[in-house]
């Protein structure tokens, strides 16, 4: 890891306390070209994080409350007639920011999330016919409330398996809540008292955009990519690993998943400052890049089996190289 994202590393600790792993996995994903699912409480920090990314990354932010009465064009943009010009022009949408805070995103209905999937899939929008690129450094951070269910949608598992890993998060430690308090007092009383903050330095685009080209170079063993596969296909087909699991899988994994376990498996050993990819860099991202997309029988679920126990179950039997 270069002197630049070892800084963006530790500003992001000072300024988010209490959720390092949410703040590792915000990098991965912005190191491995990838969306975040994150889910947990209310006021756990979920918005802080990503608004701190974004002051601390050169490019811009919007965040998007996700309500049952948004619109795709309050993502997209839309076409706007000009009757002095007598021709319509685009405006672009918050989907054209670099970084996109989709709030709640399950409160959205199907055709909003027909266009947000447009754009984490295929890095583009299309509106009247016509299409619009995305600027290279794009990366979505989407929030779900585990606690109230009502008037939400659940997202489709086509839309989910687009989404890099899906982050839980939990309250923070006695301690980290103390700094916590520490922190927003203080940040309070600078702002009644009008105190400046002091700017960052931001991360530059070509910085990160370099760093992924290091990050996808990084050396990983013919044993270990067999270890990965291994690891994914297993959740089709845990049968050779732990036989009674076997009839509690209704759908497993796509490839697509193996692309992501590798690509996340090297942005952790990068981050930290290895030249080599191994086992327990795989085994580290392996919950957050499978949890979304193993899908559990309903006799599984009934006997309160988790995807996160399944997931834990065959990482500890299928053998480590």
């Amino acid at each position: 890891m270069d002197q630049p994202v070892r800084d963006l590393k530790a500003q992001l600790s000072q300024a988010v306390i209490g959720q390092e792993p949410l703040l590792t996995r915000m990098l991965i994903a912005l190191l491995a070209d990838g969306h975040l699912l994150v889910e947990g409480a209310p006021g756990l920090a979920k918005t802080r994080a990503v608004k701190a990314l974004a002051t601390l990354v050169e490019g811009d932010y919007r965040r998007v409350q996700f309500t049952p009465d948004l619109l795709p064009a309050d993502l997209t943009g839309s076409d706007v007639y000009y009757p002095q010009e007598g021709a319509f022009r685009f405006h672009h949408g918050p989907l054209f920011h670099n970084l996109v805070l989709a709030d709640e995103i399950n409160r959205a209905p199907a055709k909003v999330q027909s266009a947000l999937l447009e754009a984490m899939a295929e890095r583009q929008i299309t509106v009247g016919g016509r299409t619009y690129h995305l600027p290279e450094l794009f990366m979505v951070m989407a929030t779900q409330n585990p606690i109230e269910q009502e008037g939400t949608y659940p997202l489709p598992e086509a839309q989910l398996d687009r989404f890099l890993m899906h982050v839980q998060i939990t309250y923070p430690g006695r301690e980290d809540e103390l700094r916590i308090l520490r922190l927003a007092r203080l940040e309070a009383r600078n702002a009644a008292r009008h105190v400046p903050v002091p700017p960052a330095t931001p991360v530059s685009q070509a910085r990160i955009l370099e760093s992924r080209s290091e990050v996808f170079a990084l050396h990983m063993s013919e044993a270990l990519e067999e270890y990965l596969v291994r690891v994914v296909s297993a959740t089709r087909d845990p049968g050779p690993y732990q036989p009674d699991l076997d009839h509690w899988v209704e759908y497993g994994a796509s490839p697509r998943a193996t692309i992501a376990l590798d690509r996340c498996a090297r942005a952790h050993a990068w981050l930290a400052g290895r030249e080599y990819v191994g086992p327990e860099d795989v085994r580290a991202v392996a919950p957050d890049v499978l949890r979304h997309r193993v899908l559990l029988s309903f006799e599984a679920e009934a006997r309160g089996m988790t995807t996160d126990r399944f997931i834990a179950n065959l990482l500890a039997r299928i053998p480590v190289p």
